[in-house]
């Protein structure tokens, strides 16, 4: 025989004996499976390390020329690895929030604006509830604005410093609250733990849960017992499997009213905030139903480039936008330097073609606040009372 129809002889030998392999491995990749399944009926976890131990051990007792122990150890770790992958791969496709018939089709209510159909919709309102006043300023001009809107506001401040503005905590809600009802805008507000959950659902349309919490998994757990819509805003440092297990904790505590937030991640930029990761927007829309906003404010942390972003997140497939906005960001006690004046807010609103904000102004929201309230100016100047 040729060298040549030697090397195609041991060719096509191993090529049969790849085949072999491969028909082993699927053989094996079945019985795993149903090895798997037998485990999860009786309570038990999937992955056996001892038996594992115990499988190499005797794999490797005897000789295994041309191969050393360590690289036959390395092979059938490779095949136990991928074994474990099947699991989660099942385990995925499983989850709740994969369920393309999660939503309604009239989408996720909060008060009367449906979120995910219809339009985008706006949350918006101040980093922080400050006075009666400051929230009525703008309030009053953002219920001028066109399209869906729902007020935001922070009662209960999760702050970077323990010396910072931490917020009214209850008298906040209230005004919150009462803000809301005004002006006939739905209103949502973060919660920051399990004790507070009660009084602050019953203030509110909507739950918060900010980046710093959604690993929490008590309070996802907890808020998904009340039946309460959900904003859940992604962590600064999480993936986005990460965020939709997050979801999963809240969907399978018995709430599908459950809203993403993709609201910028941490990296080495240093010219915005955070850093807005536009490809969240229809990734997560691949991987889920459930609708998908974008906070513009903490992803940016400046207002110069908001709108531009705005419609990037929109031409995404984002189902809203947040946005922080204050009638004097100036003298906002938090996070003035992120947030709309009145101005700002109508121009973006227009840019993104949503409608003209009814002629409205700074000057005319602030008036019309002050006549409904005269102490609405000075208070707003002097900060809270």
């Amino acid at each position: 025989m040729s060298p040549d129809a030697g090397l195609r002889a041991l060719r096509d030998a191993i090529d049969e004996l790849d085949e072999q392999i491969l028909s082993q491995i699927l053989k094996r990749g079945h019985i795993v499976q149903q090895i798997m399944a037998l485990k999860g009926s009786l309570g038990l976890d999937a992955f056996d390390p001892q038996r594992e131990t115990e499988i190499l051990g005797r794999l490797t007792a005897d000789r295994t020329q041309p191969f050393d122990p360590g690289q036959v150890k390395a092979i059938f770790k490779a095949i136990f690895h991928a074994s474990l992958d099947l699991k989660d791969r099942e385990r995925w496709q499983r989850l709740q929030v994969k369920r393309r018939d999660l939503v309604p089709q009239e989408g996720i209510m909060v008060g009367g604006v449906s979120v995910g159909t219809g339009g985008p919709v706006l949350f918006v309102g101040p980093c922080s509830v400050e006075t009666p006043q400051q929230m009525d300023a703008i309030a009053s001009f953002i219920s001028t604005l066109p399209g869906k809107k729902i007020l935001r506001g922070g009662a209960f401040k999760p702050r970077t410093s323990p010396y910072a503005f931490q917020g009214l905590r209850e008298k906040g809600l209230r005004i919150l609250r009462e803000t809301g009802d005004r002006y006939g805008l739905a209103t949502v507000t973060e919660v920051l733990d399990v004790s507070t959950l009660d009084v602050v659902a019953a203030h509110t349309d909507m739950l918060q849960i900010g980046a710093r919490n959604m690993s929490n998994t008590e309070l996802l757990k907890a808020v998904g017992g009340t039946g309460k819509p959900v904003l859940l805003k992604r962590g600064f440092m999480s993936t986005l499997e990460e965020l939709l297990l997050a979801a999963e904790y809240i969907v399978s505590s018995g709430n599908s009213s459950v809203v993403l937030c993709e609201r910028g991640i941490r990296t080495f930029e240093p010219w915005t905030r955070n850093t807005l990761d536009i490809a969240a927007v229809p990734l997560l829309k691949l991987e889920t139903s459930l609708p998908v906003i974008v906070d513009l404010s903490h992803s940016l942390g400046r207002t110069d480039i908001m709108l531009a972003c705005a419609r990037a997140a929109l031409a995404a497939g984002a189902d809203g936008l947040m946005m922080e906005a204050h009638a004097t960001p100036e003298l906002a006690l938090s996070d003035g330097f992120q947030q709309l004046d009145c101005e700002g807010l109508r121009r973006l609103v227009e840019g993104l073609g949503i409608g003209i904000a009814a002629d409205q102004t700074d000057s005319r929201a602030s008036s019309a606040g002050a006549r409904r309230n005269p102490t609405a100016q000075s208070a707003s100047a002097g900060g809270p009372s």
